[in-house]
């Protein structure tokens, strides 16, 4: 690596520090995942970068990646000094260094998103795009009752069109169709296996609007609520 070039790495990557001579200085910087969400969200431009980090954070241990960034103008040296400013406040550990080291991890990570250049690879791309969809769809399925596009901004940090571009992509369906039809699957189970009415079956599966429930339970069965389960029984 050149001068100022940055790795981030995943916890689960496995590396090793090498110098190739003794004029290089290799600065390791630890964040725990607590960080993200103080520091890292709304700071980093790139979406990418910011893709990679949420994975990381994910836990996943069959995923071993990395960044590897170079700066896009090799005679800008900001960088150089927000670091030595970074080390300079953990070693003054004062009831301030809390505080500014994370406005100046703010400051590193935003430089780094918008000052440099770097690459993730297609097969990369894919396995993070599944491993969030993953994810995702387990935990509207878990929460599908109540579940809303703005708690899984706040679940996962991505932005709301993230999540109807990766339902498509690999359910074929966005959001909202997806979420309805998790319900109405539901709907479907309660009504053959129990004894609910079908307003109490409605309530439970996230409807509060009886017609609404009856219309799109209609036009996925074809027939009412009440008339499917006597078709039933």
């Amino acid at each position: 690596m050149d001068r100022e070039e940055i790795c981030l790495i995943d916890k689960n990557c496995l590396h090793q520090d090498y110098l190739i001579d003794n004029n290089s200085t290799i600065i390791f910087i630890g964040l725990a995942n607590e960080i993200f969400d103080e520091v890292m969200v709304g700071k980093i431009e790139e979406e990418s970068i910011l893709h990679f980090l949420r994975m990381a954070l994910l836990k996943q241990k069959d995923v071993q990646q990395f960044l590897h960034f170079k700066p896009k103008n090799t005679e800008d040296h900001q960088l150089e000094d927000l670091l030595l400013s970074l080390l300079l406040e953990l070693e003054q550990q004062d009831e301030a260094s809390k505080y500014i080291c994370k406005g100046l991890l703010m400051r590193i990570l935003h430089y780094i998103s918008s000052k440099y250049d770097f690459s993730l690879s297609n097969e990369q791309r894919k396995k993070m795009n599944w491993i969030a969809f993953m994810e995702i769809t387990n935990y509207i399925q878990e929460h599908y009752a109540d579940i809303t596009i703005k708690e899984l901004v706040q679940k996962f940090h991505f932005n709301e069109d993230y999540y109807n571009r990766l339902l498509k992509e690999k359910a074929g369906m966005t959001y909202s169709e997806y979420v309805q039809n998790i319900r109405l699957t539901q709907a479907d189970k309660l009504l053959r296996t129990s004894k609910l009415t079908v307003d109490e079956i409605a309530n439970q599966v996230g409807y509060n609007n009886k017609g609404y429930f009856y219309k799109i339970f209609t036009e996925r069965f074809g027939v009412t609520p009440s008339k499917f389960r006597k078709q039933i029984l």
